[in-house]
């Protein structure tokens, strides 16, 4: 029998629905909830609360608000029982943390003991210690630039290091019950240019400045150039410091040897950019303006400095070695020590050391022994007294000199008036030229006809590598001896055939020199630009008693590098007219040296320093950093000796009365 024509589709349909389903199997079946166990609490802590019974200090872990509302980590140390004790402060870029941290020690002295803390001088002294991330470093807020320059032209914003440091001191003296309200401040390097910023208008508690080795102006003769020529091997820093705010990211190599890194890339500029460097402000920043612009002028803190009043002492730290900072406290010194009319607000002191050495061992240096920790001699004689007198109550008046100065040579300190003084009192430092004579002699006697010159060849393709080979990249830590560089026997230099060598006669009586040694070079180059380099050496003699491997060894006392684009202006650089004989002149860094009898004294001159400075094409190029391969050329450069075109080095010569 047929079924209904109007329900066959129907019928059709609920067919094909049951074909369907029996291709598709049974229906899902919901999923098993999660099997169910008994709660297991976690055994760690929500807040630690360590038992620091035993401690000798009790730490503080605080933030602080600045002016504008951002809050700064701060470290605050305090020992245990204290009561109306003075403050030591450290502002730093580098983990106030980890400079707080040096051990897992229940006492104060083995979790201070290394950078950036004059150990002893802090523990002996019962100070409170504090230590702060500056903003935007670590565990601060805000945003962090280099070397932030004061308000104004170069910083728009109402804050400062000069405005931080004040409302640092302002919160310290009122929040830290065991304080008498006294505060210094110290540091080195970045550590001790900020003490120079909070003589900017300081805080009334701020008693007393230290700047160790600070960095002053980066461009004259500090981290990032020297003269003009661009400190490439600080590259690795500025990417670390910079790239964010733990400094996590690491700057990579790929070769053993740094010169084999910078020539491999070619200009400085190129090497920045295989790496992702121009993602990082001040690498930007430092690209637009290779000159001496009112970028670098407006935050030179001499400069600064010396165009405000005076009201804390302040004692500026030099390291005659110091192979990073080696410009900025001598220049400091010299701007500030015209305020000084009653000799008692500026101090300076010069001591044997690498870059940052005073806070450590200053028994030796490479090669150089001393005969006693010059060092610990500074810390206990010279620093500790001078803090205690202006921040312990009732302390006696420090028994120190206006300038202490280490004499290299002689190895014994000298207490002077003044900087530069080769004595106490009777003395007198006379500028005196060292004449750089014809066949590579050296005299006090001037030419009397033309010598002709001494030529050699200098290729960017072979530059003079600043030390031995393989060249180590900088740093500190095991195995590392960036910190030496300057105190490297220079005999390896001497013997190429681009460098010229310049030699005095065996010495029969002492020559001491105090100040700086001024360079001036009668010079010509068959390129348009070229770099001088030259290097005031002793010349140790062929066997010395008691240290046989010092014989020869050829000591730089001085040396610094001049781009010569900048010879006649700093800010606007000029190509050099090819073969012609110029006047170069440049100083050297500050040196309080006596050449003994038996030495002899040397000079050398170079056109490459490398791959601590970047190769100068020696092809005038509107801006080395970005310099072609094509324009790397080489070049022949001549050492004038002739009457009104002479080649000198002045010295700055001790008179006896």
């Amino acid at each position: 029998m047929d079924l209904n024509p109007r329900l066959r589709p129907m019928v059709i349909s609920v067919s094909l629905l049951a074909s369907s389903a029996a291709l598709a199997g049974p229906p899902p079946t919901a999923s098993p909830a999660p099997p169910r166990y008994p709660s297991l609490p976690s055994e760690t802590p929500e807040h630690l609360e360590p038992a620091t019974d035993g401690f000798d200090y009790v730490k503080r872990d605080v933030m602080i608000a600045m002016r504008d509302g951002v809050k700064l980590h701060t470290v605050i140390l305090v020992p245990k029982g204290a009561q109306r004790a003075p403050i030591l402060l450290t502002r730093t870029p580098y983990d106030a943390t980890a400079l707080t941290g040096h051990a897992k020690s229940p006492h104060l002295g083995p979790i201070l003991n290394g950078y950036d803390n004059a150990t002893d001088v802090i523990v002996e002294g019962g100070y409170i210690r504090v230590v702060q991330d500056v903003r935007g470093k670590y565990g601060s807020e805000g945003d962090y630039v280099m070397n932030r320059p004061l308000r104004g032209p170069l910083n728009p914003t109402p804050v400062d290091h000069a405005t931080d440091t004040y409302d640092t001191i302002d919160w310290l003296v009122k929040n830290v019950p065991e304080t008498n309200g006294r505060v210094g401040i110290l540091g080195i390097s970045y550590d001790g240019f900020l003490p120079l910023m909070a003589l900017v208008e300081p805080h009334p508690a701020l008693k007393v400045s230290v700047p160790m080795n600070p960095m002053v102006d980066g461009w004259m003769g500090d981290d990032w150039f020297h003269n003009g020529a661009f400190r490439a091997q600080n590259l690795p820093y500025i990417w670390e410091q910079e790239a964010n705010r733990k400094s996590e990211e690491k700057w990579w190599s790929g070769f053993f040897d740094d010169y084999d890194l910078y020539m491999q890339a070619g200009s400085a500029g190129e090497l920045g950019k295989r790496h992702g460097l121009e993602q990082v402000g001040f690498w930007r920043k430092m690209l637009a303006h290779p000159s001496y612009d009112a970028f670098w002028r407006d935050q030179a803190v001499d400069k600064l400095l010396g165009a405000r009043p005076l009201s804390v002492p302040v004692m500026l730290v030099h390291s005659l070695w110091d192979q990073e900072d080696i410009y900025g406290a001598t220049a400091v010194y010299k701007a500030l020590e015209p305020k000084d009319t009653a000799n008692d607000k500026v101090f300076l002191v010069l001591g044997p050391w690498h870059h940052g050495q005073e806070i450590g061992d200053g028994s030796s240096l490479g090669a150089l022994r001393f005969g006693f920790d010059t060092a610990a001699s500074f810390r206990r004689e010279v620093l500790g007294p001078f803090l205690a007198q202006y921040l312990k109550e009732a302390a006696p008046k420090a028994n120190v000199a206006p300038v202490t100065a280490f004499e290299t040579g002689t190895n014994v300190w000298r207490r002077l008036d003044s900087w530069p003084s080769g004595c106490t009192s009777g003395c007198t430092v006379r500028p005196t030229p060292l004449y750089l004579r014809g066949s590579g002699k050296l005299s006090f006697d001037a030419p009397a006809a033309s010598e002709g010159y001494v030529e050699y060849v200098s290729d960017p393709a072979r530059p003079v590598p600043y030390r031995a080979r393989p060249i180590q990249a900088v740093g500190y830590g095991t195995g590392n001896t960036w910190s030496e560089w300057l105190v490297d026997d220079q005999r390896e230099a001497s013997g190429r055939p681009d460098v010229a060598v310049f030699t005095s006669d065996v010495l029969t009586t002492p020559v001491k020199i105090s100040g700086q040694p001024i360079a001036d070079l009668v010079a010509s180059t068959s390129g348009t630009d070229s770099d001088w380099v030259v290097k005031l050496i002793d010349v140790y003699p062929d066997e010395v008693a008691g240290q046989p491997e010092m014989g020869g060894f050829q000591l730089m006392v001085a040396a610094d590098v001049l781009r010569g684009r900048y010879r006649e202006s700093l800010e606007t650089p000029k190509p050099i007219a090819a073969g012609e004989p110029l006047e170069y002149r440049f100083a050297l860094p500050n040196a309080n040296h006596v050449f003994l009898p038996a030495h002899r004294i040397m000079v050398q001159v170079q056109s490459s320093w490398f791959p601590l400075y970047d190769r100068n094409p020696q092809t005038f190029v509107p801006n080395i950093f970005w310099a072609k391969p094509e324009d790397y050329r080489r070049a022949t450069q001549r050492i004038h000796h002739a009457p009104g075109q002479a080649s000198t080095v002045i010295l700055p010569l001790v008179a006896a009365p």
